[in-house]
């Protein structure tokens, strides 16, 4: 089946959600942009007409932290972009924030454009943060580069020693210098002696198998580092965004710095809502390798609560598809890629987990998958909005329909889902990206290399 393109689409007698809250009626498309919202609107003669009645019509999700075809220099995921951004059409994703890395050697210009080259068959459009290994003393004016690059934002690391690794003095340097020529760093926030320290722990008593992953990398691991950050950030006046926060104490540490006046933002997702640690006492714990590891029982609930409340400002998923073999490869969590798939089921599950469960409102929603992404990121209004002059890139959702979730479903290489035999409330319809339809009932209907780069402001 071909995509539609057409001039002039209709979609009426839907529900409209936005961050204010919910409307029905209809949204007119006209060429790649939303042209009018409101009730009656006409269209021309050779208008596509989409009757949306019981339909939900949001803003195209933005998952604004994915690994496609992630290289680590350790381990490398196979997929592509267009096998990446294809599994997130069909699960309402319409913009991908993913990463260029810098590898040794490297300018950040030169990582940029690589990154650009390797995604130029992406079918949804895409923007950059840059992962930053090699910038020594001395070079941290070519981090303005990146603004005129329309990539204003770095990823550092607390953990992964040697490759990703930075050091205090390293992180307070390159805050300070990302202050200066605006740009926004993101951090993952793991203490790295006691993440070695434990694994060394481990490894002496013999304890390598899957099981024991999540003891590898304990909650005060990370807790302590978002607070060292959070510090370190405040004293180099840095807004700073802390990356899938899974515990309850590092999203209150974000908040207690904000209520001090600082700029921060966090994310969580959903494999820290909808699992827990028990998930490495069952029959198949390599499903659930990743870092931060899943938290003890209670504590996703506990995160819920400060998602309800507003104070983690937006949901992405981390996304990495590593393979079943990949992962069952050798039961030792020390030899295991770590990191899950996610993009395709992002919607569907926070949809079930958060609307159906009563736990967030249709705004709240819209507002964490959408609107909060792209307003953080430099995307609003463009991306991430029901607005005149907003890019028409829409998901129409059924809410009525529930199911199993079932990896042969899905669209993604890795084989598996961590969410395998979850019951989800919903699917997703119609998908468009720039007025055209991507997926349609159960089908991609997009086009190989449509997707457009983004520079952010």
């Amino acid at each position: 089946m071909k995509p539609y393109s057409s001039q002039t689409v209709l979609i009426q007698g839907g529900t409209l959600v936005t961050p204010e809250g919910t409307l029905e009626a209809d949204l007119l498309v006209q060429g790649e942009r939303i042209k009018a919202l409101g009730r009656g609107l006409p269209g021309a003669p050779d208008t596509l007409v989409i009757d949306a009645r019981g339909l939900l019509v949001l803003p195209g999700v933005i998952d604004s932290h994915t690994h496609i075809a992630l290289d680590t220099g350790i381990y490398r995921t196979p997929d592509d972009w267009f096998q990446g951004t294809r599994a997130a059409a069909c699960g309402g994703v319409t913009t991908v924030v993913d990463f260029a890395t810098q590898f040794p050697g490297q300018s950040l210009r030169q990582a940029v454009e690589a990154r650009r080259t390797e995604a130029r068959d992406a079918v949804i459009d895409y923007a950059f943060h840059v992962m930053v290994t090699d910038l020594p003393p001395g070079r941290e004016e070519e981090l303005s580069t990146l603004r005129e690059l329309g990539t204003p934002s770095i990823k550092l690391y607390t953990t992964y020693r040697p490759h990703y690794y930075v050091d205090d003095a390293t992180l307070l340097r390159l805050m300070g210098a990302a202050a200066r020529l605006g740009i926004r760093p993101l951090v993952h926030c793991e203490n790295d002696a006691l993440v070695t320290a434990q694994t060394e722990a481990l490894v002496a008593a013999g304890k390598t198998a899957w099981r024991y992953h999540g003891q590898s990398r304990p909650a005060l691991a990370e807790e302590e580092a978002v607070r060292r950050v959070l510090f370190l950030a405040a004293a180099a006046r840095c807004p700073v965004h802390i990356v899938h926060c899974s515990t309850a104490g590092s999203v209150e540490a974000v908040v207690r710095a904000r209520s001090e006046g600082q700029p921060v933002t966090c994310e969580t997702c959903p494999q820290y809502l909808l699992l827990d640690a028990a998930q490495y006492e069952g029959a198949e714990p390599w499903r659930y390798i990743l870092q931060p590891p899943l938290r003890a029982p209670g504590e996703p609930e506990r995160l819920w609560e400060w998602v309800s409340r507003g104070a983690v400002d937006f949901i992405a998923t981390d996304h990495c598809d590593y393979t079943r073999d990949q992962k069952t490869a050798v039961d030792d969590f020390t030899r295991t890629p770590g990191g899950l798939p996610g993009l395709e089921t992002l919607l569907p599950l926070m949809y079930t987990g958060g609307v159906a469960a009563g736990r967030l409102t249709l705004s709240q929603l819209v507002s964490l998958l959408s609107a909060n992404p792209a307003r953080i990121w430099g995307l609003w209004p463009r991306k991430g909005a029901l607005l005149p002059g907003a890019d028409a890139d829409l998901v129409l959702y059924d809410p009525q329909p529930s199911g199993i979730l079932r990896a042969m479903d899905l669209h993604h290489l890795a084989g598996y889902s961590p969410y395998e035999g979850m019951q989800v409330q919903g699917r997703v319809h119609l998908v468009f990206s720039r007025g055209e339809i991507i997926y349609r009932e159960g089908e991609f209907v997009g086009r190989r290399g449509r997707g457009r780069f983004l520079p952010r402001t």
